[in-house]
């Protein structure tokens, strides 16, 4: 499980919340809870999506393997 920032502001009786580290990621809620638990759900699609595209793009014979960071 990884860490990102979460950027959180308040419009009204709503919260909008992104991740600098995730372009495309955002979240909202009606409390910060559920609008970090919104943005959690978007960035695990984005990643989830970009993870997808690679796998279609990659030759038969390519080594994948994890590295910690």
């Amino acid at each position: 499980m990884n860490t990102y920032t979460a950027i959180i502001e308040r419009d009204g009786d709503w919260y909008f919340g992104y991740s600098p580290e995730v372009p495309g990621a955002n979240g909202q809620g009606h409390s910060v809870e559920e609008c970090k638990q919104n943005l959690a759900q978007a960035i695990e699609f984005i990643l989830e999506d970009l993870r997808a595209d690679v796998a279609r793009g990659l030759p038969e014979d390519a080594i994948r393997a994890t590295v910690n960071a």
